[in-house]
């Protein structure tokens, strides 16, 4: 490649004629990754680090991890259970980032513009079953074809080939009357729905029988030899992994090794992967000095070229980097399996960037009518299939309003008054009778204004001292402390007759002294309109006795009928408006917040979200429903 790649090195390649011979390779010269060749694999990871936790005590996830997926190809995943498998195929699809490094998926970065990833270029099949199941497993298809962009027509067409490819029940099944295998297969459908040209497949063949487990390596086989698919797979069954074209072997964030499954055992001489993956484990082990060990895949391309007359020149970005062995001469077996990985020489870098974006401008569109018909018969179905959640929906708001309407607004009752009357000298606390003369006489005036008080919203309860009264209020036993003096009658006469000619005492002894307790405002205002107004009542009442004007007891400002409302408004007119919407509103964001969570937590969110679904318009839809 000239001087943009380095010095050429020409090694030593086995063809069908050197199987069982041990070879001696030249050394290799390493080159650096450059962004065309990237560009050229299906995924490529380089340098990735990946970390939990805080920055004193961090969990390392991946360490320094490099991986390289030839495009055409079926690679293997394998690894023990957290040993960063998940984590790396999520950040492969952009559900998660690297703390450092980079990746590069068909072409671009994922969650660049025009990547494609996440997207439709990408069908993702997670550890769990990530579906939803209210729905049928026809729903369930067009729900992700519409995501994925496709027409109906289309979705059917697929639906019966992978009904028929995977034995799946009659498509109008609830999902969550599927048997665990059947879901998993119908997960895999999922994922295989759009025809896309690079499939992350986690654990796809677990619980599954063994005839179709079969069918389904042979059907990756075929798309990955036919149609230029690329297929990343992890699972269980190590053995299996032989007829993916590479394997990966994963162990504590770190590639052992990446190369073909007949190299390896070749090289280490084993009759299975899993004797190949506890050799390099036992090697990892026993290192301390993790820079002095070199595994390298080296004869990777050059295992995929046999029989090829063009040399490849092996550059950085085909090694392992992390635990590595320096080996001088190893055994090499033929696989006739793998393919020439024809990986093409660009006329220039800068024209390789364009086609790579011109062909993935709408691959990663923002929003779509099918995503939004999509989400839209995803929460419709939800609600109409969960009785139990439409009847709280529809019932709990109205409750809310009715006990409301109820409890809040209206005027209290019951408001305990300790009254003090020294001008009927009353010394009993349960002693209520407070006789007066009707008509036009000043006796015992200081009865009559009691007689005027409202009964329904105030109790009497009589003390005998105004300390005692004011202590009722301290204990919480009244809400108010009313005190008439001894003269309050005579006074009060007195007052009206002098004018402003009364004095100070009589003044003082005509005034009706209160305490009122104002830790509660409303009530305390309630107590002072009422005490008000029973004295306008009051005044009014002696003044008709009395053949005088009602209204010289009325201030001298006329409140006439209000443009809006009414003259007495309610409290509770008043805040209904607003307690309704804070009511739907919160009902709402409760609603959108749990399917939120649930989604989450049954993985339902990023496996949408990988298929191109984003956060934005999920959230309309929800908004749409409420």
């Amino acid at each position: 490649e000239g001087s943009a790649m380095g010095e050429r090195v020409e090694p030593v390649v086995p063809g069908p004629d050197l199987v069982g011979i041990n070879v001696e390779r030249p050394p290799l010269t390493h080159q650096q990754s450059t962004l065309w060749s990237k560009r050229q694999h299906a995924v490529c990871v380089r340098h990735a680090f990946k970390q939990y936790g805080s920055t004193k005590n961090p969990n390392h996830v991946l360490s320094n991890l490099n991986m390289t997926v030839a495009k055409g190809t079926i690679y293997g995943l394998l690894g023990a259970s957290g040993c960063g498998k998940t984590t790396l195929l999520s950040c492969i699809v952009g559900r998660r980032r690297l703390n450092t490094g980079e990746i590069w998926v068909l072409g671009g970065k994922p969650g660049t513009k025009g990547s494609g990833v996440p997207g439709k270029r990408v069908g993702y099949m997670p550890q769990e079953i990530a579906l939803y199941g209210e729905f049928s497993i026809k729903e369930t298809m067009m729900y992700f074809g519409w995501i994925f962009g496709m027409e109906s027509s289309e979705i059917n067409e697929r639906l019966q080939f992978l009904l028929n490819f995977l034995d799946l029940p009659s498509q109008n099944r609830l999902v969550k009357n599927l048997s665990g295998g059947q879901q998993r297969r119908v997960s895999f459908a999922v994922a295989l729905m759009h025809d896309p040209e690079l499939l992350i497949l986690d654990e796809p063949t677990v619980g599954v029988d063994p005839l179709l487990r079969q069918s389904i390596w042979n059907h990756l086989v075929q798309i990955t030899k036919d149609g230029n698919k690329t297929v990343i797979i992890t699972t269980h069954y190590i053995e299996e992994a032989r007829q993916a074209h590479a394997i990966g072997l994963m162990r504590s964030g770190k590639l052992l090794a990446e190369e073909s499954p007949h190299v390896l055992l070749s090289m280490y001489g084993c009759q299975s992967l899993e004797e190949v993956f506890l050799k390099l484990s036992r090697k990892q082990g026993q290192v301390a000095n993790q820079n002095d060990m070199n595994i390298s895949n080296n004869i990777s391309l050059a295992t995929l070229n046999w029989g090829k007359k063009d040399s490849i020149s092996v550059t950085e970005e085909s090694g392992v980097v992390g635990l590595n062995f320096h080996q001088s001469k190893e055994i090499l077996i033929a696989d006739g399996t793998n393919g020439h990985i024809d990986m093409g020489k660009p006329s220039s870098s800068k024209s390789g960037i364009a086609e790579a974006c011109d062909d993935c401008t709408n691959c990663s569109e923002f929003t779509s009518w099918g995503k939004i018909k999509a989400l839209l018969q995803k929460n419709f179905l939800r609600m109409w299939r969960n009785v139990g959640v439409m009847l709280f929906i529809f019932a709990l708001p109205v409750m809310q309003v009715i006990l409301f309407c109820l409890a809040i607004g209206r005027d209290p009752t019951g408001l305990k008054l300790a009254i003090v009357n020294h001008e009927k000298n009353y010394t009993n606390r349960s002693y209520q009778e407070c006789s007066f003369d009707y008509g036009c006489k000043f006796s015992y005036l200081s009865c009559r204004y009691l007689n005027n008080l409202r009964n329904t919203t105030i109790m009497k309860e009589y003390y005998p001292s105004p300390e005692a009264a004011q202590q009722a209020v301290k204990q919480g036993n009244a809400w108010g402390a009313l005190y008439f003096t001894e003269n309050f009658t005579d006074a009060l006469v007195a007052r009206m007759a002098l004018g402003k000619e009364a004095d100070a005492e009589t003044l003082d002894q005509s005034e009706v002294r209160v305490w009122l307790d104002m830790s509660n405002q409303q009530i305390g205002i309630i107590l002072q309109r009422d005490l008000q107004l029973s004295y306008q009542d009051f005044a009014k009442d002696l003044l008709t006795a009395c053949e005088q004007n009602p209204d010289l007891a009325e201030i001298p400002i006329s409140f006439q009928k209000p443009i809006y409302g009414t003259s007495k408004p309610s409290f509770t007119d008043f805040v209904a408006p607003g307690v309704i919407l804070t009511i739907v509103f919160f009902l709402a964001v409760a609603l959108t917040s749990s399917a939120l969570i649930i989604e989450r937590m049954e993985g339902l969110l990023d496996r949408s979200w990988v298929a191109g679904w984003y956060l934005l318009g999920s959230r309309g839809s929800e908004l749409r429903n409420s």
